[in-house]
């Protein structure tokens, strides 16, 4: 199952007895399988809620997390149980902390009333930053937390709780002040170098964005970007300029000539900025394209995914990549990393992205 890409049906059937058996020894085996099955468990939801629910009533703690998880792949609600149980005993992030795109499944509805009260508890606790990066990936469906996260504006994961108002947009518009702060270098949070810290904080991009965002006035965060590519520090900008588009066109010339950096990950980003800013696709499509490894095999060093990515969104100019991309979408094996706990996950992922990039080049081409 940790090796291949398409295991056969009866593969899952042989994980998820394991997982309900009620022999330890047995579920062990199955344990770092079930946790990332996403959609694959959807056929056996019945069972492990039925599992789930007869540990819940017993004393059997250790495979609650599991199987609440494996549920929640699915976006099935009644692995909130579980996740309830688990934060009574404060250890839902301590065994779900790298799990955070399988909580992302579940609705929003009803998961968020048990994320303010973890966020709420502590803002400056380790554990927000997997909470943080659940409501992200939900975006305006985050929006009820808006006290919390706001408040975590005020601790050691700030960043994180920036870029959550930032994608829930303008209903935060009451944080703004606060961001236009830290953008700005007027004030900054606590962090493990404290308020007075020399040098700038390292979220400064990312509160410009968010300011952006929440109130749809870019000019604050336009002049924080000229002024990093003005400073050598184009690289770091790049992905915010993208998101502009054409409202950053006047640093065309400094996105053009960053497409000739030496570093992969900033000709990525500047190519897809250029892109997005110019809707070119000529020079962007071959850095790109160069970029995409066709023996690429999860290593996060290289930009192979967001390359992918970026070709997919621009499309039908972008057709060259349709071999490599079914190259990498076919083959048989996962991807090598990364191995330990998530390896099922992050081969998923990729190939969705794959998948998607090749819908968007348009129609296949004949065999």
């Amino acid at each position: 199952m940790l090796r291949l890409r398409r295991p056969r049906p009866a593969a899952w059937d042989t994980i998820v007895e394991a997982a309900c058996c009620g022999s330890p020894e047995v579920y062990w085996s199955a344990q770092q399988v079930i946790v990332q099955a996403g959609r694959a468990a959807a056929p056996y939801a019945d069972r492990l809620a039925a599992r789930l629910d007869g540990l819940l009533r017993g004393t059997e703690d250790y495979l609650i997390a599991d199987l609440a998880v494996a549920l929640a792949g699915v976006g099935d609600v009644r692995a909130m149980a579980g996740l309830h149980r688990l934060a009574a005993q404060e250890r839902l992030w301590r065994d779900c902390s790298h799990l955070s795109p399988a909580l992302a499944a579940l609705p929003a509805a009803e998961l968020l009333p048990l994320l303010r009260r973890e966020l709420g508890a502590d803002p400056a606790a380790a554990e927000n930053a997997p909470a943080l990066a659940v409501l992200s990936a939900w975006g305006s469906e985050a929006a009820p937390a808006l006290p919390e996260v706001t408040a975590c504006l005020e601790g050691p994961y700030a960043y994180d709780a920036a870029r959550v108002l930032g994608r829930i947009g303008p209903p935060a518009a009451a944080a703004a002040g606060r961001l236009a702060e830290y953008a700005t270098g007027a004030g900054r949070p606590p962090g493990p170098y404290g308020p007075d810290a020399r040098g700038t904080w390292h979220g400064v991009r990312m509160a410009a964005w968010a300011h952006y965002r929440v109130t749809g006035d870019g000019s604050l965060a336009l002049r924080r970007y000229a002024a990093d590519l003005g400073s050598g520090l184009g690289s770091r900008v790049l992905p915010y300029l993208a998101d502009f588009g054409p409202a950053a066109a006047r640093h065309t010339g400094a996105v053009r000539a960053l497409m000739d950096s030496p570093g992969a990950w900033t000709r990525v980003a500047a190519a897809h900025a250029w892109w997005r800013i110019t809707g070119d696709p000529e020079p962007a499509v071959p850095v790109l394209l160069a970029a995409v490894d066709p023996e690429w095999d999860g290593h996060i060093a290289y930009p192979t995914p967001r390359a992918v990515r970026h070709l997919g969104e621009i499309g039908a100019p972008a057709a060259a990549a349709e071999p490599v991309l079914t190259r990498l979408l076919e083959r048989g094996t996962r991807l090598g990393h990364p191995w330990q706990r998530i390896r099922i996950l992050a081969d998923d992922a990729f190939s969705r992205t794959l998948t998607k990039a090749l819908a968007g080049l348009g129609p296949r081409s004949p065999a």
